[in-house]
């Protein structure tokens, strides 16, 4: 086993999370949610019908 360990000036991102960020922060950036079943899944665009 070894016994080299990682220090960092920086704090680790569990203990200090990102700041939450508001909806309208969010839709700017990423635009509106989508769902999850939207889109055909990676086998059924493989195998799927054309």
């Amino acid at each position: 086993m070894s016994n080299l360990s990682y220090r960092s000036s920086q704090p680790d991102a569990w203990s200090l999370p990102r700041p939450h960020r508001d909806a309208s922060q969010r839709y700017m950036t990423y635009g509106p949610i989508q769902p999850m079943d939207d889109r055909p899944g990676f086998w059924h665009r493989l195998f799927g019908a054309r």
